[in-house]
């Protein structure tokens, strides 16, 4: 964390001052915004958590709800995610509260005794070391109540407006202020009454039966497979050995459960199998009693005992995997013709099965892909046809979740003699799991992903794929740490230059390009960054040296590699970094030895990988997304 560049902090330096429209933030929801978020749920609380860092745009988030919410119905957050929350300051606390989830076991019918269930294996929930994160469990309320803090804490001083339903909107053809959306306020002293906002842009992540994404005309399509499960977080007495454990247990007549631990030390969650669900069942299955549930839990726990306490909640639900065809209100017709002026994301765009833990993790990505864009444009950073790719990214991502749960869904449904042996069924479990700790998404080539011409050279960053930590040493104070929890989400882009074998100050390829990035009108410091800002004001530029850290001299180090921030123009010592000898992040990601330029989005994705020389192509990639300041 910087601080003290601006002048002497003496307390909480999370607190930014505000700034823009946070100066006098007044408390009533105004008639006009920039952008509009229609829920205050996890899609929602994270665009509007980005863009609580753009000081001069007004966003305004409602939700019906009176307050926030309390009960959250999410609990599996993925390592994707956390790694998100790292960028938005919040990992480490939110996982000293969370349950930890390391491995599953995997329990089936005792060959000899049928009615009973063993244990038959246990699996590393990241048997690849994908992440050096965990996968966590925790009441996703939790979640939604740290993107508040940190909008809280940003400039603008965001936060929720809470006591307003969506109603109707409408999108003129013209205006600073197109989309005009009707509210009624539903708590407080004007309940009942209607409030119109005009905005610039507006985003629905008011769940699956959205009122954005209807006054769009969008349409949730795709199919149920007809197979219900109860789910119930509950306290229970048992003497179920894997209870703190996440398990995938098959019974031999009365179905599957998928047992999650939660938060705390004594919850957890069971998804319990309630079998297929006749054609003409016209909903009755969703009133099946909580008591039916856990009498059937019981029963597929055998021999063991089940005795439950208390049920922190429950729910009845069928599969079902439905996906829009657009997730913005531009007619497919006129797509890339046409502004799009109202987005949708998380379940308002897509939906899926609850057991591999996408509805909340999928939807923190579409608020985090659309929220920085969104500022990008409202700021005359980039051409408003960077929010095109929007819609172009997440709804493939969306079909691909679809896909990969619905393969899921069928596979925990089987009966466990559907299985050819119990391998089949672990594998089938592994290659599910690592699609949904969401690290198999990559973005195709776009205005701001590129074609991949020089991936050779950084084997280990896919370009559209998110970029993957790994630890260095810090030459300025000799600080171990990871490199990507570095970025944080201020909506900059990420220019890594991994040198080549040269020394700091010999003259190399490394060298020339921090003198063009420092020199050239062309570079994205120089030509793309407004007159009178801090030289990493859009675009931070961090170069990795080969040699130990104690080999790099830290005063023959380009320029452009020491930023001069603040109003005191003081040099950041904080962007030069050595690869470490015994986990060398040249060799674990396979990086080229003659170097490489890695430039990565402000959502954490790789969009380029370039040749130290390719000052050109660099130039050109730049200019297809961002505005000339200078």
């Amino acid at each position: 964390m910087k601080y003290h560049h601006h002048g002497y902090v003496s307390c909480d330096p999370r607190i930014q001052d505000p700034a823009g429209v946070g100066i006098g933030r007044p408390d009533d929801l105004p008639d006009e915004v920039d952008v509009l978020i229609v829920g205050a749920g996890p899609a929602g609380m994270i665009a509007a958590a980005q863009l609580s860092q753009f000081p001069n745009i007004v966003t305004r988030i409602v939700d019906r709800r009176p307050g926030r919410l309390e009960i959250g119905l999410a609990d599996g957050m993925q390592k994707r995610s956390i790694e998100t929350f790292e960028a938005f300051g919040f990992a480490q606390e939110l996982m000293a509260e969370a349950c930890h989830v390391t491995e599953t076991a995997f329990w089936k019918p005792d060959p000899q005794k049928p009615e009973n269930i063993v244990r038959v294996s246990r699996v590393d929930e990241d048997p690849h070391d994908v992440s050096e994160y965990p996968h966590l469990t925790v009441n996703h309320a939790r979640v939604l109540d740290y993107f508040a803090e940190f909008m809280a804490n940003a400039p603008t001083r965001m936060r929720p407006d809470y006591g307003y339903e969506f109603q109707s909107l409408t999108v003129a053809d013209e205006g600073d202020h197109p989309v005009t959306v009707r509210l009624l306020r539903t708590a407080g002293d004007r309940a009942g009454q209607e409030h119109v906002v005009r905005a610039r842009y507006v985003l629905g992540s008011d769940g699956a039966h959205s009122g954005v994404r209807k006054a769009i005309g969008r349409t949730l399509r795709g199919v149920s497979s007809n197979h219900a499960w109860g789910v119930m977080d509950l306290l229970a007495d048992t003497d179920f050995p894997d209870i703190r454990t996440k398990c995938a247990i098959q019974s031999e007549s009365d179905g599957n459960i998928l047992l999650i631990p939660r938060e705390g030390g004594f919850l957890f969650r069971a998804y319990v199998d309630l079998g297929d669900v006749a054609p003409d069942d016209q909903g009755a299955i969703r009133k099946t009693p909580v008591e039916q549930i856990i009498a059937r839990a019981q029963r597929i726990f055998h021999p063991y005992r089940l005795d439950v306490r208390h049920v922190a909640w429950s729910s009845v639900y069928e599969v079902g995997h439905r996906l829009c065809e657009h997730f913005d209100d531009v007619p497919l017709d006129q797509v890339g013709q046409r502004e799009p002026r109202v987005f949708i994301a998380g379940d308002a765009s897509h939906t899926h099965s609850a057991k591999a833990g996408q509805g909340t993790n999928a939807s923190m990505q579409d608020g985090f892909n659309l929220g920085w864009k969104l500022g990008h444009v409202l700021e005359g950073r980039s051409p408003v046809s960077l929010l095109s790719t929007y819609s172009a990214e997440r709804q493939k991502i969306g079909q691909d979740l679809i896909d990969q749960d619905l393969r899921w869904a069928t596979q925990m449904a089987k009966a466990s003699e559907a299985f050819a042996s119990h391998a089949e069924f672990e594998q089938a479990y592994l290659r599910i799991t690592e699609f949904a700790q969401g690290f198999m998404t990559q973005y195709g080539p776009s205005m701001i992903t590129a074609s991949g011409r020089h991936q050779q050279l950084a084997s280990g960053y896919p370009i559209g794929k998110r970029f993957r930590s790994a630890e260095v040493m810090r030459v300025a104070d000799a600080n171990r740490l990871h490199l990507g929890h570095e970025a944080k989400a201020d909506g900059r882009w990420r220019i890594y230059v991994f040198a080549d074998a040269a020394r700091a100050g010999e003259n190399s390829a490394t060298t020339s390009l921090g003198r063009w990035l420092d020199e050239s009108a062309e570079s994205p410091i120089r030509g793309y960054t407004p007159a009178g800002q801090d030289e990493n004001a859009w675009f931070d530029v961090k170069v990795i040296y080969q040699q130990a850290h104690s080999d790099v001299d830290i005063g023959q180090v380009p320029r452009a590699f020491l930023p001069r921030v603040g109003p005191y123009k003081l040099t950041d010592l904080e962007n030069v970094y050595a690869a470490l000898p015994d986990q060398d992040i040249f060799s674990l990601r396979g990086i080229d030895r003659q170097g490489a330029i890695v430039i990565v989005r402000p959502d954490q994705y790789v969009a380029e990988v370039l040749p130290l020389n390719a000052v050109n192509e660099l130039s050109a990639f730049v200019q297809a997304f961002a505005k000339r300041q200078q």
